[in-house]
């Protein structure tokens, strides 16, 4: 394979939507951090633009793989070959950067979830989706009130000379606790190793109740970036806590790894993505309800210049099962039809 062929992979969250470029050579070529503010499908055209911008349109993009909360959005623009859940995702990117991690900890923008490997196989997992509170949104909410850059959290909870004690199961609990100990003149190092310590804390016995954790120990997600969570990490488990190189774009490189190995399956037989281009195609999403039955499902229908090119939604299966499929064309057929 050429140095300009790529495998791309995609993760597309409710914060942030993370592209990244793979070298056949499993070599990092690039990674994308975008913030989503509620336009997935936008961001993803975006992303596209960007990397067209950064790798030239004689690039060509050999596999591509979507996954996160949107990924059946984000597979749909893009045609991606390989659609998996984040906790797949994740696991694999983990598993090639280190194959003997047993335990992943992995905190985003707005959930945070574990993942149990043994033998590099998921054997358990679970998510927190509920509460704010052990999330990264809730460090900026919590560093703007403070009026400190969030880069600058991490490095100031690390200055701590006594934490403070902070309530973090509820973010309304712990944020009125902050101002409490503000009033009482704790120092603002104190104040933020307290806050890691409570999430840390409120991560554990939530998201990892119950679970065997044992190390390797990844640290995974944008948070992974506050070395104050890290060490708290470290004191609650007694164990090293590892950040890898890409912690914040481990989705997307697992993606792009499974991508890769559909490939390797199918042989370098074509993708369906529908090329770089895509950024300057105009998508339309639309919805609906159905009345077919008691359920009445809301459908989401994607469209692209008329044409449908998928439905969800449905449990019975009625809409998605009779969507028209399009599928890109790659590169090498764009060229023998003359495209």
């Amino acid at each position: 394979m050429g140095e300009d062929k790529y495998f791309l992979g995609v993760d597309v969250g409710s914060v942030s939507t993370n592209i990244v470029l793979l070298r056949p050579n499993n070599t990092l070529k690039e990674a994308l951090y975008l913030r989503t503010q509620g336009r997935p499908m936008q961001t993803v055209q975006e992303g596209i633009k960007l990397l067209r911008s950064k790798i030239g349109n004689s690039a060509e993009i050999i596999g591509v793989g979507a996954t996160g909360s949107a990924r059946q959005l984000a597979a749909t623009l893009l045609g991606a070959d390989v659609v998996k859940n984040e906790i797949t995702a994740h696991a694999v990117a983990a598993s090639r950067v280190n194959p003997e991690v047993q335990t992943i900890l992995e905190i985003g923008g707005q959930d945070s979830k574990i993942i149990i490997l043994r033998d590099g196989v998921v054997s358990d997992f679970a998510m927190n989706t509920v509460c704010a509170a052990g999330t990264g949104s809730f460090l900026d909410q919590q560093a703007a009130r403070l009026g400190i850059p969030i880069e600058e959290f991490g490095p100031l909870a690390l200055q701590a000379k006594h934490p403070v004690q902070i309530a973090g199961r509820c973010s309304v609990f712990a944020e009125s606790d902050m101002i409490h100990k503000q009033q009482l003149g704790h120092s603002l190092p104190d104040i933020l190793a307290g806050l890691c310590q409570a999430m840390v804390r409120n991560y554990l016995n939530n998201v990892g109740k119950n679970k065997d954790i044992r190390g390797p120990i990844f640290f995974q997600g944008g948070v992974a970036a506050n070395p104050g969570i890290r060490k708290a990490f470290e004191v609650e488990l007694g164990q090293p806590v590892i950040v890898p190189e890409h912690y914040g774009v481990m989705g997307a490189l697992g993606a792009a790894y499974l991508a890769q190995e559909r490939v390797g399956m199918q042989g370098e037989t074509g993708t369906k993505f529908r090329g770089l281009h895509l950024g300057e195609t105009q998508f339309q999403a639309k919805s609906f309800e159905c009345s077919g039955c008691a359920n009445h499902c809301e459908v989401v229908e994607i469209q692209q210049e008329g044409i449908s090119l998928a439905r969800w939604g449905d449990r019975c299966g009625k809409w998605s099962i009779a969507t028209t499929v399009v599928t890109g064309i790659s590169s090498r057929e764009s060229e023998r039809q003359g495209a």
